[in-house]
């Protein structure tokens, strides 16, 4: 009877408890009212009268300091309109919901209802006028905005949260908080030159708003944080509140300290392994905008992205011509979308990639990259691939669509803070019109007009015939031109770009920044040009020299500037006869025919196995002259590969780059690329070459196997192991490759290459390159024995393939 006694009173406590704030501390400088506090006028009685006075005289102050915004409003007359839809809207709340209600019922405790009632009106009143409030911001750094975005997007879901739970009053107090704090004057005044706290903050209210609406709705729930366990759900309120009221007061005191921002989110451990990724396709932050540029193209896509209107397209085609700065401002949205954590990923196609079919892998890149932003749809997508290897591994794109996108979108309705922002960047260097087809109609197809509401893609590419014709005129996407913006705002953004580039030569002033500016005509790939080419790089120039030598170029013979300025450029380091051409040739067919970009060290090796030893130099002779248009060459360490995609075109068009032209179809050089990547594989495949110790473990289980990759599989036998088959097939039957061939598959060097293929997560392509051999052998006389050892490597592959990727060491 005590025990009953004694469980009854710990459950009435616990009740109590719950059905009251609990009395979370606070950091300096975030207040906490009491939700006991008695408040006889109800809610709308204190909180909202202060806000709206506070908001009268900002909006005074505003219309005083701000820029005009370009409407035919006045900006006191819209914001004051913005007011009266908030109070209207406040009139209208929503009751205390009912799971509340129930919990305070169950002790009995009328007046704290009524009390709690009053707390959860006060604490909404405030996120209701900033999503008002925060539409009304023209005049901030577009990545202000975006940060904003993510903030109203947290609040309207504890808004629309049914379920709020008393355990977590204090930490929605603190939030309350927050957002009156983020309405007040000086901190709007100030919200451009904090930006890095403005992030913090956004990524922590993102975090805050999952916890509330996913995770305390239940009691004694097990939390994931890091690598541990809690099992009291006050524990992780209590951090966001700490992180919470430690930001306002970073803010305050105008500083940056080290904040661990608490995502307390569950990534469960659910197996996605074996879906297609597209590795180095993601983020290039070298690729951004320099800050203060664009602004405006950027605001109009920030707009566009954060806007809660429900029939927004769904897809923004970002279209130019070459060297207009797509690509900047794709990788500029794509960091953002990165720094605040908002729910997105980024890909990206590159000519000088064609060769891993990365359009085959776009879609399970995309979904991997969402379900490690978002727990949601990390187990929605694990539902879907779940024990199904070949739905994991279809390079259908159709079927990819409708299972990795669409299928856990539509089960994750509203879990998800934000929008979600897909960026896809340079779609035109996907390959060959049937490269992207697929991807076109998909893209223009009636399930992409009706993605939700708050699902994004921003597209970028040239306007390509069969890309224009797909996009063009498609009521759920809107089309933006870079060749359309207004030529002083370019000139204003190149102008920004060229100064900081060149302000520490001698020389170089403000009309000479000016000049190159205007006859950059708008390209931002050819300002660029511009600058590396004035920069001192050759003996016996001064830059100013150099500069005179610049503008002294005109387009002519039918070519472009740019072209032009390419053609300058390689002649100021490329002799135009004798060994250096020859040298340059032989050089730029070797990078621009190998079919992934190699770092310079890789390329050496490669060259090193090359059949004529003449051409066993090291390629910097050639490539420290191409730093301004190669990537790479500086620090020899990066892959090296043209800058721009108009640097290739130009270079395998001989009517535009002359003695300059590549010809990437010579067979001689494609035979000398076979040659090496076998040799390669004869001289350094090696059993157990990662050194794994058990068969008992998956690869997936060695902690450590990535590291162990990356040291004992080196680029170029990493590549040779991948590609050899390819370069063999676009060789013709040459009995001296022949023999290297039998060399691999008919000994055990065609076990160690599969390790190494399993280790890199390709066995399957191992059937691909057998195949391929297979073909390139076939009728040729004294192959017949040499066939029967690729058929039985093939079988091997095909009968063992899932145990040798699920182990590597069962081979």
């Amino acid at each position: 009877m005590a025990r009953k006694q004694l469980r009854k009173h710990r459950l009435f406590s616990s009740e109590r408890r719950s059905s009251t704030p609990p009395n979370i501390p606070s950091s300096e400088g975030a207040s906490h009212p009491s939700a006991n506090a008695p408040s006889a006028a109800g809610p709308s009685a204190n909180t909202p009268r202060k806000l709206f006075s506070r908001m009268g005289h900002l909006f005074h102050r505003s219309n005083q300091t701000r820029s005009e915004p370009p409407t035919t409003e006045t900006t006191d007359t819209r914001i004051g309109s913005q007011v009266n839809v908030a109070q209207q809207a406040m009139v209208e709340m929503k009751p205390i919901p009912q799971v509340l209600e129930r919990a305070v019922g169950l002790v009995g405790q009328a007046d704290t209802a009524v009390t709690n009632i009053q707390s959860i009106e006060t604490i909404l009143q405030p996120l209701k006028l900033f999503n008002s409030f925060v539409t009304t911001l023209s005049n901030v750094h577009p990545y202000v905005q975006f940060a904003l975005g993510i903030l109203t997007a947290a609040s309207q879901l504890l808004i629309n949260q049914a379920n709020l739970d008393n355990e977590v009053f204090g930490l929605l107090n603190t939030v309350k908080d927050l957002y009156e704090f983020l309405m007040e004057k000086d901190t709007i005044e100030n919200m451009d030159s904090m930006k890095e706290t403005l992030r913090r903050i956004s990524q922590e209210m993102s975090a805050a708003a999952l916890f509330v609406i996913k995770y305390c709705k239940k009691k004694n729930i097990l939390i994931r944080i890091g690598d541990s366990l809690v099992s009291d759900p006050q524990t992780v309120a209590r951090s966001h509140v700490k992180n919470l009221g430690d930001l306002m007061q970073q803010y305050r005191d105008r500083a940056i300290r080290d904040i661990q921002i608490n995502m307390s989110h569950v990534l469960e451990d659910l197996n996605l392994e074996g879906m297609a990724y597209a590795a180095g396709a993601g983020l290039n932050t070298t690729k951004k905008c320099l800050d203060g540029t664009r602004t405006e193209i950027l605001k109009d896509i920030i707009d566009w992205i954060t806007t809660s209107d429900v029939n927004a397209p769904r897809i923004l085609w970002l279209h130019g011509q070459p060297g207009r700065g797509k690509s900047a401002i794709a990788h500029t949205i794509a960091s953002w979308i990165e720094d605040v954590k908002a729910p997105g990923t980024c890909f990206c196609f590159a000519r000088d990639r064609q060769a891993e079919r990365r359009e085959e892998k776009i879609l399970t890149t995309i979904a991997r990259d969402l379900a490690d932003r978002d727990p949601a749809f990390r187990r929605a997508l694990s539902n879907v691939v779940s024990n199904n290897h070949s739905l994991k591994t279809t390079c259908d794109v159709l079927q990819q669509w409708k299972r990795f996108i669409l299928e856990p979108l539509s089960k994750i309705n509203g879990e998800i803070v934000g929008n979600v922002v897909v960026v896809i960047d340079a779609l035109d260097e996907s390959g060959p019109e049937t490269s992207r087809r697929d991807i076109l109609n998909l893209l223009k197809s009636s399930e992409a007009a009706h993605l939700p509401a708050n699902f994004r893609i921003l597209l970028t590419s040239r306007p390509l015939p069969d890309i224009e014709r797909i996009m063009r005129d498609v009521p759920h996407v809107k089309a933006t031109s870079l060749d359309d913006v207004r030529l002083e705002l370019v000139e204003r953004d190149i102008k920004l770009y060229v100064s900081k580039e060149l302000d520490r030569f001698p020389g170089i002033g403000a009309t000479e920044v000016q000049n190159v500016v205007k006859k950059s005509d708008g390209l931002f790939e050819w300002a660029r040009l511009a600058c590396e080419f004035i920069k001192p790089g050759k003996a016996g120039e001064t830059s100013k020299e150099r500069y005179d030598n610049l503008m002294a170029l005109e387009s002519k013979e039918g070519r472009t500037l740019l072209d032009t300025t390419y053609l300058e450029i390689l002649k100021w380091g490329i002799p135009e006869s004798g060994r250096g051409l020859e040298r340059y040739h032989s050089v730029m067919r070797q990078v621009m025919m190998t079919l992934e970009p190699l770092p310079m060290a890789a390329l050496n090796l490669m060259r090193e196995k090359f059949p004529n030893k003449p051409e066993h130099y090291d390629i910097f002779v050639i490539l420290e002259f191409m730093s301004p248009v190669l990537g790479g060459v500086v620090d020899r360490v990066s892959a090296v590969r043209p800058l721009h995609a108009s640097f290739y075109d130009f270079l395998t068009d001989h009517s535009r780059s002359g003695i300059y032209f590549i010809d990437t179809s010579n067979t001689q050089h494609t035979r000398d690329l076979a040659f090496a990547s076998l040799q390669i594989l004869r001289d350094n495949l090696q059993f157990n070459i990662c050194e794994l110790e058990s068969s008992y473990l998956a690869n997936s289980e060695v902690s450590d196997l990535s590291k162990r990759i990356k040291e004992k599989i080196p680029h170029y036998l990493s590549y040779s192991s991948r590609f050899w088959a390819q370069h063999l097939w676009k060789t013709g039957f040459d009995l001296e490759l022949a023999g290297l061939v039998e060399a691999i598959v008919g000994s055990e060097k065609v076990l160690f290459w599969l390790e190494v293929l399993s280790l890199l997560g390709m066995v399957g392509k191992g059937v691909d390159a057998l195949d391929t051999v297979a073909t390139w052998l076939q009728g040729q006389d004294g192959s017949k024995d040499i066939l029967a050892l690729v058929k039985d490597g093939i079988k091997l592959i095909q009968n063992f393939g899932s145990v040798i990727v699920h182990s590597t060491p069962h081979l």
